[in-house]
């Protein structure tokens, strides 16, 4: 099995790709810069966790003009971190270029960090969004590529104690791109709701 696992430096991506390399499946990592405001801190957290953890270089791909067009509150700092965190598209651009980039590498499928449909905010990160994403995907490539969730049964809780028992650490998950996380973007209050829970 061969799979490009889309990273973005934060936990739930890199507990993936150690979960992907303990399976024995070939994976080949792949961040893209969609134009979010933490671009830079999530990149450089994903190469410093990839070579602490002797995972494979991750490639980049830059698609920042897409958050130049698609203002949401994860791509500029005008709209408000929380509030506008939904940006439309997002997770579609993510599988597409991931299942392109697979077809090139001739991996089999391309792993999402999403978890379980009961956290989901968002519609792009649902059970029936991946169904028909993977179906369209088959259709525009002219080949089955796997849409894999392999975080699906999780809860943030769950992704926590995991990474901790891999011994993962020094990753990045905070949507505003700040130094220090913001503590109140929804990826910074995941954390904070799990350790309290």
């Amino acid at each position: 099995m061969s799979l490009v696992n889309l990273v973005s430096g934060g936990l739930d991506s890199t507990l993936v790709g150690v979960m992907a390399r303990e399976e024995g499946a070939e994976v080949f990592p792949l961040f893209i810069d969609y134009g979010q405001r933490a671009a830079t801190q999530e990149w450089e957290s994903c190469q410093r966790v990839h070579d602490r953890l002797d995972l494979p270089n991750p490639t980049r791909m830059d698609l920042s003009g897409f958050g130049q067009v698609i203002r949401s509150g994860l791509t500029t700092p005008d709209l408000d971190v929380k509030t506008h965190a939904f940006t439309p598209g997002r997770n579609l651009l993510f599988l597409l270029m991931g299942s392109a980039y697979a077809h090139q590498v001739e991996a089999d499928g391309v792993a999402i960090g999403l978890l379980a449909e009961r956290f989901s905010l968002f519609p792009d990160q649902r059970n029936d969004f991946i169904r028909q994403a993977e179906s369209t995907i088959q259709t525009a490539l002219a080949k089955p590529i796997k849409v894999l969730t392999p975080l699906s049964e999780f809860s943030k809780a769950d992704v926590l104690r995991l990474a901790r028992k891999k011994g993962i650490e020094g990753t990045y998950s905070c949507h505003a791109g700040t130094a220090q996380p913001c503590g109140r973007c929804i990826s910074c209050l995941e954390f904070v709701n799990d350790e309290e829970g």
